[in-house]
């Protein structure tokens, strides 16, 4: 798999969702390592991907509240099992599920597979509140799609945090998910 530095040469074929995250990481200054690649629908196929970044992809999670009135975009481990009840109490929300596609589709500019902390440029509303686990935090690199599936980013935590999130007018708030593993 080879790795780029920063956006493709030839957008031909290119969603218009993908080249915007681009043009949006290149106006904020953030720089950006890429792999294209075939479309990875789950952690276990962006195992390969990780290993060509250098950089583990995190679980994006879209999820909301039983009245579909909140909606959250949770990044953790890929190898951390999600439990609700662990979630639900550290933001107050109880009995979260799994957004719907549509609401996905509508406020994150994003179709199932592909959810990545990159739409939350898309949110104009802030109608998602962005979660983000200790662990991921820690990082130095994150590793996400760029609002597809077919490609993946490496980006400094730093620039997702003291850049592209200011740039959005989100923020963030810190979560500590254990997977269920008494710690």
């Amino acid at each position: 798999m080879e790795i780029f530095r920063g956006k493709p040469a030839d957008t031909e074929g290119r969603l218009e969702r993908e080249l915007r995250t681009y043009e949006f990481l290149d106006s904020l200054s953030i720089e950006y390592d890429r792999a294209d690649h075939e479309a990875a629908y789950n952690m276990k196929a962006c195992d390969e991907i990780d290993a060509a970044l250098g950089v583990t992809m995190c679980k994006n999670l879209f999820l909301c509240n039983r009245q579909k009135t909140k909606f959250y975009l949770l990044l953790m481990p890929g190898d951390k099992k999600f439990l609700t009840k662990e979630l639900s109490g550290q933001i107050g929300s109880a009995r979260l599920s799994f957004a719907a596609a549509e609401d996905m589709l509508r406020i994150l500019d994003i179709e199932p597979g592909a959810v990545s902390v990159m739409g939350i440029m898309n949110d104009r509303e802030n109608a998602a509140q962005l979660l983000i686990d200790e662990d991921i935090l820690k990082a130095e690199y994150i590793g996400c799609h760029p609002c597809v599936c077919t490609a993946s980013l490496k980006i400094r935590m730093a620039d997702l945090v003291e850049k592209f999130l200011p740039a959005t007018g989100h923020s963030y708030m810190p979560v500590r998910l254990t997977g269920g593993d008494p710690q």
